[in-house]
Parts: structure tokens; sequence; C-alpha cells
């Protein structure tokens, strides 16, 4: 999600040691690798579609998993936020290693913040987004814009541990950024609540039960182009590019109106999205970002790929794409 500040701390904190503790009762055989085989990264799954660890969608009832049923205080941490949750996980990285620089361009991610609650780090692992870096320290609770470059890089012997919750947010966790604190503004004066453990008790929290629309609707599609159009470069091309997408926003609203979501406009819709990205590709493949990745690259995880979807289900992740290199000749060798 794109935010005005690469960095907002919320003000809450939690007792990290606690944490750790029943993350280390779990074991070591609950952990998995990151599903993009990123060296030094481990994951293990607390929220996941159906309570499954082992599933990794996008889409689907998100539950809790057997992991954080046996987590009262991680349990607890879920449940201060006042967030309506998605997927969610425990995110390891070893000791010596990064997580490489990308932006989170994903249609999950979009509309979704991420929620990093630090449980094991030392002073010395470094969290970059956009020109910004800062360190997150154990218990603090933090977010940050995914839609700018970022990267974690841990320079320490130990492994890091943060709890990462994806979520669209709520009234409640909106309410609560609003009296966060950006990264650059002053600590002093500024206290966070602390969140100590209550007990064994796992009081309810709200999950995620749609996430993935079969049919894109014209007016979320409209809001992603908008945001996509606001955010690139200067470039001959994008006229052109605005044009054709006009085009298609005025087609999808006609079908919309049609079909709705009734399987029975599934043909048409995509005749029109496969027509659109044939069309667009040629004048879109110079164009950039201001986050360093791709136009058409973004507009096909966010829409293109996103907008007819198979009984909901999402497409493919999305982690990011290679930084645009300066000089028109990178400009213009940017297949996809």
């Amino acid at each position: 999600m794109k935010l005005q500040v690469p960095f907002i701390q919320l003000p809450l904190r939690f007792d990290a040691a606690r944490l750790a503790a029943e993350v280390d009762a779990l074991g070591e055989g609950v952990w998995r690798p990151h599903p993009q085989g990123f060296p030094g990264n481990s994951m293990l799954p607390l929220v996941a579609a159906g309570g499954d660890a082992a599933n990794e969608a996008f889409s689907g009832p998100m539950r809790p998993t057997p992991e954080l049923e046996r987590c009262p205080y991680l349990w607890q941490v879920f449940a201060s936020i006042g967030a309506t949750v998605g997927r969610s996980r425990l995110m390891r990285l070893s000791g010596h290693a990064e997580v490489t620089r990308h932006v989170d361009q994903g249609y999950y991610w979009i509309e979704r913040v991420r929620v990093h609650v630090p449980i094991v780090t030392q002073p010395t692992v470094r969290f970059e987004c956009g020109g910004a870096a800062i360190n997150m320290a154990e218990g603090e609770c933090w977010i940050f814009d995914t839609w700018r470059q970022h990267r974690v890089i841990n320079d320490a012997e130990r492994s890091r541990i943060h709890l990462v919750i994806d979520t669209v947010g709520g009234a409640d966790f909106w309410r609560m950024v609003a009296q966060g604190r950006p990264h650059s503004a002053p600590v002093q004066g500024w206290s966070p609540r602390m969140v100590a453990p209550a007990g064994d008790l796992l009081s309810p929290f709200a999950l995620e039960t749609m996430n993935i629309p079969a049919i894109m609707s014209p007016w979320e599609m409209q809001s992603h182009f908008a945001l996509l159009f606001s955010e690139a470069l200067p470039n001959p091309q994008l006229g052109r590019v605005q044009q054709l997408t006009s085009g298609l926003l005025d087609a999808w609203r006609g079908l919309w109106a049609r079909f709705g979501t009734d399987p029975a406009g599934r043909s048409h819709y995509q005749a029109t999205m496969d027509r659109y990205i044939a069309d667009v590709r040629g004048p879109a493949q110079t164009l950039g970002l201001r986050n360093e990745i791709r136009w058409f690259s973004a507009m096909m995880a966010m829409v293109g790929k996103a907008s007819i979807n198979v009984a909901g289900q999402a497409p493919p992740p999305e982690y990011g794409d290679e930084p645009i290199r300066s000089g028109a000749a990178a400009m213009g060798a940017m297949p996809r």
C-alpha cells in the first residue's frame, strides 16, 4: 500500500521476550522455506487460507493456523491492532542475509498494509524504504510504504524474526495509524501503549473472507489506474496509454452493467482485457513509475492478471521488478 511517508510507528508496544518464548516453543519443524526461495529467508504461517499452513493462496476465508492457536500472546497481538486480518506469518531472516530490494506490486498488497512487530532483532538490522533507513526495535509496531522500493539487511550473526500481518485495516486500525509517529518525527513526548500478556484466553479478531473478486468492478479498476497514472514518469507515449486505458474502462463499465459478476460474461470480459493488453503492450514498454518499476509490469499485476479470476483465485504474487536504469536505451529494453 502507498503511504504518505516511508515508515509509521504505531502507538503499541509488546513484550518481545514473551513473544520469542512462544515462537521458540513451536520448534524448528514448523518453519518453511520462503515461497520465492530467497536465500536466508524462512517463514511460519499464522493466518492462512482455511487455516492450512501449507496453503499459500491469497484467496478464500483466512483462518488461524494450529501454530497461532498455540501462542496466546501472539494471538493477542493480532486482536490488539483492531484490523481485519489477512494472510500473516512470522518472517525469519538469518544472520548476514537480506531481503533484496523490491516493490510489493501484486494485487493482494495494493490495498493492504503490512504490520511489522519485531520479535527477535539487533540494533544493526537495517530496514530501508524509499530514501529512509531505520531499525525496528524489539516489541515495536510499524507499518511502511510497500509501494516504494524497500529491502532489509541483517548484518548480525543472529536471525531476525518479525511478525508480519497483512491487512486492509478497519476503522479502529486507521484511527490508530492517525495517532502513529512518522519515522522522522521526534520520539520525545511520544509514548506507545504497552500491551501486556493477558493470559491464555483467545479473544476473537476479524478475519478476511472476501479478498479476490471474481470480476473486478469498473470502480476498483479505475482506482488502480488512477494510482498508476499518478505515479507515471513523463513519457511521450503516456497520452496514448491513457487513451487506450480510457477505452478499456468505457468497455468494462458497459460489460459490468450488462453482466456484473455473472459467469456468462466471463468470455466478454476476457476478450476485452486481452484486446487492451495487446494494444497497450507496445506503447507502454518504455513507461516507468516513480518507484522504479515498469508501468506495464505493475499494470499486469494490479489489473491485467487480477481483473478476471476463476472461482475467486488470486493471480500469482508479484514481489517486485528490476529497478529502471537511467538512459533511453535501458528504458527501451523493457520486454515483459
